[in-house]
Order: C-alpha cells, then structure tokens, then sequence
C-alpha cells in the first residue's frame, strides 16, 4: 500500500516507503520533457529569421525530432528492464537537459538542427522509463488518475512554453528559452535520485538484452497493433498542436501575444482533459474513455478551426485539447497494462516513439495541405480522418484494465483480444 504521513502540523507529506518520489519523478520530468520540445513551436519565426532559413526549415527540426524518439526509447527502455528503472531516468533527465542547454549555443542552423535530432533521442528515452517507475510504484486503484497526471506534463510543458514565450522571450530572447528548463531538470534530478527502485521491475527482472529481444518479438502481433495505435495517437495530438500557433496567426491574423494567452488557455483545457480522461477510464474503462474523448474532439473542429471571433476559436481549442489530453490521460495506463511484465520500460516506450516516428511527417502533411487547400481546411480533413479511423482501432482493441504488474504469471497479450467494446 502507498501509505502517507500526516506531521505534527496536520500537512500530508510523501510516502513512508518513498515512492511519492518516483511518481514525482516520472510527472515532473515529462512536463519538463514537453517544455523543451515546445519551446521552438513558439519561435519558429524568430529561429527562422535568425538563421536565414525558411520557416519550413524550423517545422523540419520538430519533425526530426520526433522521428528520433524511437532511438532513445530503445536505448534507455533496454537499460531501464535491464539494469532499472531509477539510473536510466537519472541519466536521461541529465542528457536532455544538457542537450537543451547546448542548443541555446547554436550558430547556425545545421547545428541547430542536429542538436534537435540528438534532443529527440532523450524526448524519446524518457517516457517508457518514466511511466512504468511512476505506474509500477502507484496502487492499481489510482492507475487510472496517475496515468493522467503523468501524460498531463505534456499539456503541461506546453503551457510553461507558452508562459515562456510571453514573459521570457521578449525580455531575455530565443537562447533564454532553452536555458529556462535546467533548474527544473536539476530538481526532476534530486526526486529521481530519492525514488526507490521499482518492486515490479524487481520480481520481473531479465537476465540479458537477449531476453529482452525474445519477449519482445514474442509479443510481435500486439505490438504491432499498438504501433499503429500510437501512430494515429501522434496524428491526433500533435496535428491539432505544433502548427496551431502559426494557424492563428496566419489564418486568423492573431498577434503573437494574442496566441500566447489563448495557448494557455486551451492548455489548461488539455490538463483538465488528462486528469478527468484518465480518472474516467477506472469506472468506463480505457477503451470506452478514449472513444468518448475522441468524440468530443469530432464535434468542435468547427469551432477550432473555422471560429470567426476570439471568443468562439479560444472556445474551440479549450474543448479540443479536452478531447485530446482526455485520450492521451489513459494512454499510459493503458500501454503499460497491455505490456509483458519484463519489458515494461521498453515495449511500451518504443511502441509510443514508433508512433511518434511513423507520425512525424503529420506538420509536413499538414503544412503541405495548407497550400493546396488552405489552413483551416487542411487542419480539418487531417484530423477528420485521423479521428474516424481511431474510433474504430480502439473499438476493436484490446484491453486490460486493472491487471497487477506484481502478478508474473499473467496470460499473453494476444489472449485479450476482445473484440468490440461491449
């Protein structure tokens, strides 16, 4: 049991056995992990212009830094089922961390851009690691909410940048942007250095990388389909995210300051969509949760992207990243109930970053939309189609809501198949 202590002055502190510490760890290096990724969304323009290049070019680094998640989260998810879960986050923390602090020092932009491919390889490392500390140290009946406010440090860190981009950018500048994250990472460093290992990792520890790879390809079919669950997953979240701010400005001629403000607005939205997104799923399940947020996400595209006054595309935006971070909130919960018991730090982490890989061309897609079609129209078909096919891989999906990651004989994965939701 995850038991608390009460001091002499009535104050709920951290657990006795410390693993508030690790799901700490896990929640604040997301969010910080987010708001190092987010920061450039802000200032593609400002990038851009510095180093003389297109604003293409800026869009380029983001998506290349997607596609590198899948490399870390294969490097530090292995060392993580391997050696556990507590050393790899300590050492992915500090090399993202180091890596956003170089690329503040860039001079130009091929530099640039290759400091955002190696950032990519610490985005991508940090997840797995960090959800499966944070799930297996959480009792099963808070799986549900945990869930939620670990993928709330997404929205999260997109609200800091946001915050950032008002109050830090046009004091300091671009470079202070990405110096804002070290005293954070220092402290997501401390508390991950306070967490206890993980007693799951313990009771399910493999004995090589070799054991790794055989599970792993054991489970091949389901992995499979939980690649392509992530995949559309991306397409959802950054498709209605990355571009959203240039959107505004260039659709609806808002001013940056204008699309600062309404970023934090519907970024509140988006933590309100995790937490309750993930809390619902414990009494609907994860399946039907994420079918109900997706159906949110379908009824005010027209307002999010065809609003014609302030009022009704802030409107908009809030209640689409409801819906959104409502399906995203279940989303740790649910890969990691879906994972063999000795690969959690790397199954579920890589299926996420091979997702984010396979979804990676979805700024590109959509910023090549626009000139064929126009911004809003291209937001719309996109995200139409990425949500109507998400419905029905969820429908069909798997589920197994509420396992124990103590229990080490549990059935395979491809037993639960279920079919339809009932």
């Amino acid at each position: 049991m995850l038991t608390s202590v009460v001091d002499g002055q009535g104050a709920a502190t951290l657990p006795q056995d410390g693993r508030g510490y690790a799901i700490a760890a896990g929640i604040l290096g997301w969010t910080l992990d987010a708001f190092d990724f987010f920061v450039v969304v802000f200032m593609v323009d400002i990038l851009a212009s510095h180093f003389q290049v297109a604003k293409s070019a800026i869009i380029l680094s983001i998506g290349a830094t997607l596609a590198m998640r899948p490399v870390g989260a294969l490097l530090f998810g292995m060392l993580a089922d391997r050696y556990g879960r507590r050393k790899p986050l300590m050492a992915v923390v500090a090399y993202f961390s180091l890596i956003e602090v170089i690329s503040g020092l860039a001079v130009n932009y091929p530099m640039f851009l290759g400091l955002r491919l190696l950032y990519g390889i610490g985005m991508g490392g940090f997840w797995g690691v960090g959800a499966s500390l944070t799930l297996e140290s959480a009792p099963n009946r808070w799986r549900g909410l945990l869930s939620g406010l670990l993928q709330g440090g997404y929205p999260l860190g997109y609200l800091l940048s946001a915050v950032a981009a008002r109050l830090i950018l046009p004091m300091w500048g671009w470079r202070a942007m990405f110096w804002a994250g070290l005293i954070p990472g220092a402290v997501t460093l401390y508390v991950a250095f306070k967490s206890p290992e993980s007693e799951a990792w313990n009771q399910n520890r493999v004995s090589s990388v070799k054991e790794i790879i055989q599970v792993v390809w054991a489970h091949r079919k389901s992995f499979a389909y939980q690649v392509l669950m992530l995949t559309l997953m991306i397409g959802l979240s950054h498709g209605t995210q990355d571009l959203y701010p240039d959107f505004l400005k260039t659709a609806h001629h808002l001013t940056p300051n204008a699309v600062a403000y309404l970023a934090m607005f519907y970024n509140m939205g988006a933590l309100l969509g995790t937490v309750s997104g993930g809390h619902t799923s414990e009494m609907l399940g994860r399946r039907k949760s994420i079918v109900c947020a997706l159906s949110l996400c379908a009824l005010v595209i027209p307002f999010w992207a065809f609003g014609h006054s302030l009022p009704i595309l802030a409107a908009g935006a809030f209640l689409m990243q409801v819906g959104v971070q409502g399906a995203w909130g279940v989303i740790p919960a649910h890969l990691n109930e879906l994972s063999p018991d000795s690969v959690r730090s790397l199954f579920p982490g890589l299926v996420y970053q091979l997702g984010v890989l396979f979804g990676s061309p979805t700024n590109t897609i959509e910023y090549a939309l626009r000139d064929r079609i126009g911004y809003q129209w291209a937001l719309t078909v996109f995200e139409g189609c990425t949500i109507l096919v998400l419905v029905a891989v969820f429908a069909l999906g798997p589920e197994r809501k509420g396992r124990s990651f103590l229990q080490k004989s549990a059935p395979p994965i491809s037993d639960y198949f279920s079919g339809p939701i009932p």
